[in-house]
């Protein structure tokens, strides 16, 4: 009962944003382009930061970091902990409500805060809250952005976002290292060096890279719980990555597990790449470039990425080898 009106809240929820857009849209019906993309990014921001007011926790990333295997992980934790519904998946507060044991997590790009508040370049808003930063090496991340871009994005997020017309002939390449404010390697290395440079005025602060949790789930798994002062048992932490395991991710977005949820659902069931799960590979930027362009690609990441996420070092290493 208490998830059927879960599902119910968010589905108004979820009406709201939708009307305050096309109401927003209707007002602006005879404004620019640029002037509608202003105003709904601020719309935006306004209801980022109200949730990142009301959160217990936060998870921020840049988009295809890893967040949905993360989301998938804690939420099963958190359903075999407290007996909720199967296909419930993590949300803000829809877990809470239905046992005030699991903390409101708030899960954000951090992508329209910057443009409700003074100063773009700081992380004031969040400075008071314990953030979890989950970052990914920017290079899979830049090409895991092109199969979003190319497979998956609804063409007002390509405008909203500043993505490159999905009509142009872009290759991969030129995405990766072009200057796209959307996912190019310069808008993920800026991204993170805006949260390095911030880092240090956050009080509570756990970065959290992808590549150790492949490496390592239950270690880091293990740490992030503690950082988020949630007590589960090694048993209860091993189920949790088991379901979220690459294979069963799989399977559920094939299944369309979390479809009430609105996450977790092919584009295309006949086209691999437009899928959310795509190949979670460490490391996979190189399969898509010859030697020259990953060389590039690596000296690109090496003079612009701040050292504290160890990447810029991961580059040299391969160059060397």
């Amino acid at each position: 009962m208490k998830y059927a009106v879960q599902q119910l809240r968010h589905a108004a929820s979820t009406l709201r944003k939708k009307l305050a857009r096309r109401v927003l849209n209707w007002r602006l019906r005879n404004a620019s382009g640029a002037e509608v993309v202003t105003a709904e990014r601020r719309l935006r921001g306004r209801e980022q930061l109200a949730r990142l007011r009301e959160a217990d926790i936060v998870v921020v990333s840049f988009g295809k970091s890893g967040r949905t295997w993360l989301r998938v992980m804690l939420s099963h934790l958190f359903r075999i902990q407290h007996g909720l519904p199967e296909n419930a998946l993590l949300g803000f507060d829809n877990f809470h409500n239905m046992n005030p044991a699991v903390p409101k997590i708030f899960f954000t790009h951090d992508n329209y805060i910057k443009d409700v508040i003074d100063d773009p370049a700081s992380k004031a808003p969040f400075y008071d809250k314990p953030v979890v930063l989950m970052v990914r090496d920017p290079r899979d991340v830049a090409v895991s952005q092109f199969f979003q871009w190319k497979f998956r994005l609804k063409p007002n997020k390509v405008t909203l976002n500043n993505y490159p017309p999905r009509d142009r002939d872009t290759s991969l390449f030129e995405f990766v290292t072009g200057d796209n404010d959307g996912g190019s390697l310069r808008a993920v290395v800026e991204y993170l060096n805006v949260w390095a440079a911030e880092a240090p005025r956050v009080k509570r602060l756990h970065v959290l890279r992808y590549e150790d949790l492949r490496s390592d789930p239950q270690g880091e798994l293990a740490t992030l719980l503690a950082f988020m002062q949630v007590e589960a048992t090694p048993e209860e932490q091993a189920a949790a990555i088991e379901h979220a395991s690459f294979d069963n991710m799989k399977k559920m977005e094939g299944a369309d597990t979390f479809r009430f949820a609105g996450r977790m659902r092919a584009r295309d069931r006949d086209n691999p790449d437009s899928y959310k799960v795509r190949r979670a590979k460490v490391g996979g930027y190189r399969d898509y470039f010859d030697d020259e362009q990953v060389a590039a690609i690596d000296q690109q990441l090496r003079n612009s990425l701040d050292a504290l996420y160890g990447y810029s070092r991961d580059a040299t290493r391969e160059q060397t080898r």
